[in-house]
Formats: C-alpha cells, structure tokens, sequence
C-alpha cells in the first residue's frame, strides 16, 4: 500500500514537473508539450468531476443533518442542479446542443444572478478597503508618512479634481504608478516567482510531501 500511496505520486510528480521543464530547453520536445497540455486538459476534467461531487457531498451532508447553516448549503444545490440543466439543454437548439451565448436561460442566469452577485460581493469590499486605509495612513512614522501623502497624491491625481487644484498632480500621480510602483510590483513578482520554482522543484524532488497527506502508521 505504501508504493501507490507514496513512491508511486512521488515518481509520477517527478516525472511529469522534469518533462514539463525539459520541454522548454530541448526543441525537439515542443510536440510533447502540445500533447501534455491536452492531456493536462483530460486530468483536469476527471479532477473538476470529483470536485464536484466532494462539494455536493459536503453541502448534501450538511443539508440532512440539519447542521448550522445548512439553509446555504440547499441554496447551493439548487442552484447547481438548474445551472445543470439549463448547460445541458439549450432551448433554442435542444439538449447537449452548443450554447448559444447571446440568450438562453443560462445567459439568464450569468446576467442577472452571477453577475450581480458578485457586483455585491465586491461592493462590500470597499468599506473593508476604506477601514483598512484608515488604520494603515495613519502617519505614526516617516514610512507611513510617506505612504500617506503619496496615497493622496495618486487619489487626487486620478480624479478631475486634482487637475483642477495643480496641473501637476495628474503627472505626479502618473509618475508615482509608473517608477517607485512599479518597481516594488517587480520586486514582489519576482520573489513570488522564485518562490514558487523552489516549491517547485521540492515537489519534484520529493522533498516537499505535504500534498501526499499525512501517512498512515
């Protein structure tokens, strides 16, 4: 059992991240990384599958043990179960024809349900962003000083407002995005970046076995 719960994932991880990296250095390889990206397509389908049902599960569990907010859990299949269906059965041109993408119930539904959810979802947003700039522009030291005036600097140069008041806020706000952001944005990409080819290559190697699970004694 342990050779198909650990050394097996472990050498098929290393086998597949040591193609996917070689395919880059050696040409006569680009064919495989066309093929492998269907077959990433292939895996990610069957993994969208179990998704899910895990999800479903989780929330159809909840719903029959009646546990403390199940009430969102039904919400969800329901919701799921007539998206289905309307993916599935296209009224204009019958079932498991293309979606017509212009109308339909599932256009229906993506206008006016989706989109307007999460047009809430991310209005709420803005009063945590106004609290948190609040407590962060604070100028307790020359560091949050500093962030504080340039903070206004680009609100008021991105605002008519601020050409009205000098001409130049709309430049200086321009530069502030352009030189000192930018830069700190390049920096933290490319920390992130170096960052995620070091998890890379413990998965690879085997080092980095988090995502195995915990081992069963």
């Amino acid at each position: 059992m342990r050779f198909f719960q650990r050394t097996l994932p472990l050498a098929i991880a290393m086998i597949a991240g040591l193609l996917g990296i070689l395919t880059f250095y050696i040409p006569v390889w680009a064919e495989f990384e066309t093929r492998s990206a269907i077959w990433f397509r292939i895996v990610f389908a069957f993994a969208m599958i179990l998704g899910i049902h895990s999800l479903l599960h989780m929330h159809w569990v909840k719903v029959t043990r009646a546990v403390q907010g199940w009430a969102y859990s039904a919400v969800t299949i329901v919701a799921f179960v007539i998206t289905l269906l309307f993916g599935l059965y296209n009224a204009g041109a019958g079932p498991f024809a293309p979606q017509d993408l212009k109308s339909g119930g599932l256009v229906w539904i993506y206008d006016n349900i989706f989109v307007s959810a999460g047009a809430t979802m991310f209005s709420l947003l803005a009063f945590f962003i106004a609290s948190a700039a609040y407590r962060t522009f604070r100028a307790r030291s020359t560091e949050a000083a500093i962030l504080l005036v340039a903070a206004i600097c680009v609100m008021l140069g991105r605002v008519p407002i601020g050409a009205a008041i000098s001409e130049y806020l709309p430049i200086l706000s321009q530069w502030l995005m352009d030189t000192p952001n930018m830069a700190a944005r390049r920096g933290i990409l490319i920390g992130v970046s170096l960052g995620a080819i070091a998890t890379a290559l413990r998965i690879i190697f085997g080092i980095e076995r988090s995502w195995l699970g915990e081992e069963k004694q």
